[in-house]
């Protein structure tokens, strides 16, 4: 069985940065997803949950507007409300990979495209990966309706 999910939108809100009692940052933010469907668009606003690294990484660069690409898996879960005492159903997509693609400012597109973390935050702590691994090629400028989903 497989459970994958790849979003590409925008941030609705700046992500909200949050840390456990034991210190590890986490991060919920909401994408918005266009979907065309013959004439008419549609717009969905899903969910979204970064550990570790990746929410450390939307703290310091990701703001409300900016186009991000997420590949996680769905997770659900419930919670007891405490004001209305009913059980509250949450569906989440929990990120593996988020990256910035741009923001909705074309001009700032080609500066934030594909941006990385500096070294020092940890980011590619557990990779082997160099800043140069990454410029050797043209930047590409991919707008969403670039995108075949």
């Amino acid at each position: 069985m497989i459970n994958r999910v790849v979003l590409v939108g925008n941030l609705t809100r700046d992500p909200q940065y949050f840390k456990t009692q034991s210190g590890i940052s986490y991060a919920r933010f909401t994408v918005a997803v266009n979907r065309k469907y013959g004439q008419n668009e549609e717009t969905s606003f899903i969910s979204c949950i970064a550990w570790r690294q990746s929410a450390d990484f939307l703290n310091q660069y990701a703001k409300k507007g900016n186009t991000v690409g997420v590949e996680g898996h769905i997770t659900t879960g419930s919670y007891d409300d405490k004001t209305t005492g009913k059980k509250v159903y949450t569906t989440d997509v929990t990120a593996d990979n988020v990256q910035l693609i741009g923001s909705r400012n074309s001009s700032e597109t080609q500066q934030t495209s594909y941006q990385q973390a500096p070294k020092s935050t940890g980011y590619f702590a557990d990779n082997d990966v160099s800043d140069d691994d990454f410029n050797t090629g043209p930047l590409l400028d991919i707008s969403s309706d670039d995108l075949p989903f």
